[in-house]
């Protein structure tokens, strides 16, 4: 009796999962395919990711060894193309990397590929700062002190982190323009910085002291004297 029941309801059983098959075999079906073809897809994501840092790694190198043989306009133009198909993180090199080359072989081509990087709205807004702190300190020895300013002034006012070094090219350019007595002020505001880093606070240093005689002269009451009254 009990082997009746028991094959009673392997019968059922069997009838339910037909049933169900009957009705959702295709849904199971499909899952089970996009379940493969997914995988199979970020698989070969992954691959093509995998080759294109490879090609560009392969297409950095080539394009810098350019560079190191002095080769500019070449490194330049192989910069550029790596810039215009690498990965965010080549394509960002490859920008400065094709500016700099631009400015080795000619300072306006370089100031002007910098600016290019500056205004370009797709990028962080940490890269352009950079790009305007370069483009400056190209023009400390070829343009005017407002060129300059124009590009590393709001950075140098600021207080994001390529502050120090905005400061230090504001007041070289400061300097070779004649006006010693902004050079210190501006030196002073860098070494007063306590986030200065070593480097820019020696030089900026410097700068102070060879400007020190430029520098307000500060004056204290002498003693007894009244206080200066509004």
């Amino acid at each position: 009796m009990t082997d009746i029941f028991h094959e009673i309801e392997e019968d059922l059983r069997r009838e339910r999962l037909r049933k169900l098959w009957d009705r959702f075999g295709g849904v199971i079906i499909g899952l089970a395919v996009l379940a493969v073809v997914g995988a199979g897809s970020w698989s070969g994501y992954q691959y093509w990711r995998h080759q294109q840092a490879v090609s560009a790694s392969t297409a950095f190198q080539a394009a810098a060894k350019l560079a190191e043989d002095g080769k500019l306009a070449e490194a330049e133009a192989a910069f550029n193309a790596l810039a215009k198909d690498a990965p965010g993180g080549y394509r960002m090199v490859a920008l400065f990397r094709a500016a700099g080359a631009a400015a080795a072989r000619d300072k306006a081509a370089g100031v002007a590929a910098f600016d290019a990087i500056a205004a370009d709205t797709r990028l962080d807004p940490l890269v352009r700062d950079l790009a305007q702190l370069r483009a400056g300190l190209i023009l400390v020895d070829t343009a005017s002190l407002a060129d300059v300013t124009r590009r590393v002034g709001p950075l140098a006012a600021g207080t994001g982190p390529l502050r120090h070094s905005a400061r230090e090219v504001l007041a070289l350019a400061q300097l070779k323009a004649g006006d010693a007595a902004a050079a210190n002020k501006t030196a002073t505001e860098v070494t007063a910085d306590a986030a200065t880093p070593p480097g820019v606070r020696s030089r900026a240093e410097l700068i102070r002291r060879l400007t020190a005689n430029a520098a307000p002269a500060v004056t204290t009451p002498a003693a007894g004297a009244p206080a200066a009254t509004q």
